[in-house]
């Protein structure tokens, strides 16, 4: 077995059943809180959601709010104004074109404000259940850690991920992902000491 096959291997067996960290109970709810989790914690996104979908929840309503009063509701979160108008327009593009649905598709979800192929892959996958990786910082850090990929960016990144992890891997593999960069493989002090990939890991060690 290749060194790549043994680290997908053992990261499905460390973070088995890993889920998203976000709070959400449909596809709209996970589409916004996904849109605030940019430069947020998602134990603050999930207090945030909290309050803001008992008063708001579905695409009409929340549409309606304003500028506003979305402020007062976000402003915990980082960049809230801008999060704040681009929810709005989601919103509004979402009850006028889709019926207050959210759309299945790539193209769709990525056409609507504020929403980047991060976000609509978490959408597509953990919403709708189709197979999809999305890179956000965890994600691209520890996966070129691994040599799971070998990118300078998060789009090539996501290519070689969907090449050298099996299509039915994609979406659980993300979790895991973000969960070992999370608990061990951190930004500024990675754990490689501790590590259950150091042996096979072609980073270990390097920038300590």
């Amino acid at each position: 077995m290749s060194d790549m096959a043994q680290i997908i291997m053992r990261l499905q067996n460390q973070y088995r059943g890993a889920r998203p960290g976000l709070c959400y109970r449909n596809a709209f709810e996970l589409l916004i809180a996904t849109m605030l989790s940019a430069q947020t914690t998602d134990k603050q996104v999930n207090a945030v959601t909290a309050v803001l979908f008992a008063k708001t929840p579905d695409a009409g309503s929340l549409a309606q709010l304003g500028q506003e009063k979305l402020e007062d509701y976000i402003k915990s979160c980082g960049f809230y104004r801008t999060k704040a108008k681009n929810i709005l327009v989601t919103c509004r593009i979402l009850t006028e074109k889709y019926g207050g649905e959210v759309p299945r598709t790539l193209e769709e979800l990525t056409a609507l404000p504020g929403v980047g192929r991060k976000t609509a892959n978490v959408v597509l996958s953990n919403a709708f259940g189709i197979p999809a990786i999305a890179v956000d910082t965890h994600v691209f850090r520890v996966a070129n850690r691994l040599g799971l990929a070998d990118a300078k960016d998060v789009q090539e990144t996501e290519n070689q991920l969907m090449q050298n992890i099996p299509r039915e891997k994609w979406s659980d593999a993300h979790h895991w992902l973000i969960w070992h960069g999370r608990n061990v493989c951190s930004a500024r002090r990675p754990g490689c000491a501790v590590c259950f990939l150091s042996d096979i890991c072609p980073w270990d060690g390097k920038g300590r």
